[in-house]
């Protein structure tokens, strides 16, 4: 079984991971999967992977908790890219 979950997981594209990523830290699914698209192409591997540890550390009540949090990341490519992307997406700009 636990061989099944790591082939599972292996498959699954950073795309994906950061979208299922936003949505367990609280942002709406349709907003998540714009901004995931948009954060794929501009964020390096390692920058997504350290977004994903925000989303296991709890969930954010909102955009706004959610962008508070990526700030205490001190990485202004993640914040730049993030708040873009938030706010494209959460009126529809994005996709």
């Amino acid at each position: 079984m636990l061989a099944f979950a790591l082939a599972l997981a292996a498959c699954s594209s950073p795309e994906t991971l950061t979208r299922d990523g936003l949505i367990n830290a609280g942002v709406p699914q349709p907003v998540a999967r714009c901004m995931a698209g948009r954060m794929v192409d501009r964020l390096s591997l390692l920058q997504l992977r350290r977004l994903s540890a925000l989303g296991k550390a709890k969930q954010s009540r909102d955009l706004e908790q959610l962008l508070h949090r990526v700030r205490s990341l001190n990485d202004p490519q993640i914040l730049s890219v993030t708040t873009s992307s938030a706010a494209l997406c959460a009126v529809g700009l994005g996709g």
